[in-house]
């Protein structure tokens, strides 16, 4: 269990936080980005 409390595993897992939230983010304005896409391209079709 020590292990775990390991101040490097920490640091590690802060990190994978942090680009989970970043990917998180990243997918979040993408799909922003296609609703977008797909709003202007019904006006230009309807």
């Amino acid at each position: 269990m020590s292990e775990n409390l390991n101040s490097n595993n920490i640091d590690s897992d802060d990190f994978n936080f942090i680009n989970e939230d970043s990917d998180y983010r990243d997918l979040i304005i993408r799909l922003n980005e296609i609703k977008s896409t797909i709003t202007l391209l019904e006006k230009k079709i309807f």
